[in-house]
């Protein structure tokens, strides 16, 4: 784990990163969530990046969430998200757990968190996959509206998500960042939701997110350094 006064200062310049690309963008700064992605860092790291003023953490195992809400409850402004593949037999268990779940990406994972959440209406993003990759959670483009019709009226969806492919060139995540944007667009017009979140944009290529319309960046490694496993 890094030490708190580097976590600190790695916060620190991410967010002045975040305020050029907000500027350069022509937006306004409170449009875009810094949410950092803490998956296998340990509860002390945590603590450090809330010292620093961060708020918003994700985590990609309900188990593991679990468990450091547990060892953080005293941070009681803390919000979690859940980033990772959703299980529908953990649903039960992430509708108590998390803020904003960003992975809703079927009718049967509504249906099990609307009945998780005993009345109230879970927050979701629908994620998409845009480039179709087998080896990847998500819909397919062609698929979100129809999961948005039959979803509707389970949960509460607030826009989209998605993770471009891996590439050694960060620019190549733009045209998918740009597609993600114009589908939300089209589908806030076709569904008459507002859908006005963009979740879009990790370490390497969160810049070119939020110059696309990124309103949530998902932030590990450049605050966290690397993965304790």
């Amino acid at each position: 784990m890094l030490a708190p006064k580097e976590i600190a200062a790695r916060l620190d310049d991410v967010r002045g990163r975040i305020d050029s690309a907000v500027r350069r963008s022509g937006r306004d700064p409170r449009s875009v969530r810094l949410l950092l992605a803490s998956k296998a860092q340990p509860p002390e790291a945590i603590a450090a990046a809330y010292e620093a003023g961060a708020r918003d953490f994700g985590e990609n195992y309900v188990q593991e969430a679990i468990g450091k809400q547990k060892s953080l409850r005293t941070l009681r402004d803390l919000k979690w998200h859940m980033i990772g593949h959703l299980q529908i037999n953990k649903a039960k268990l992430a509708a108590s757990t998390f803020a904003l779940i960003h992975s809703l990406d079927s009718t049967r994972l509504a249906e099990a968190l609307a009945r998780a959440a005993a009345g109230s209406r879970v927050v979701t993003l629908i994620e998409v996959n845009l480039a179709m990759e087998t080896t990847k959670s998500g819909i397919f483009k062609a698929e979100a509206e129809g999961l948005i019709e039959s979803a509707r009226d389970k949960v509460d969806i607030r826009g989209l998500m998605t993770i471009p492919p891996p590439s050694e060139d960060a620019r190549a995540a733009r045209r998918y960042f740009a597609e993600l944007r114009n589908l939300r667009d089209r589908l806030a017009t076709s569904t008459g939701l507002a859908l006005s979140e963009l979740s879009m944009g990790m370490t390497d290529d969160f810049e070119i997110a939020i110059e696309e319309g990124a309103t949530i960046v998902r932030v590990g490694r450049a605050v966290f350094g690397e993965r304790m496993r």
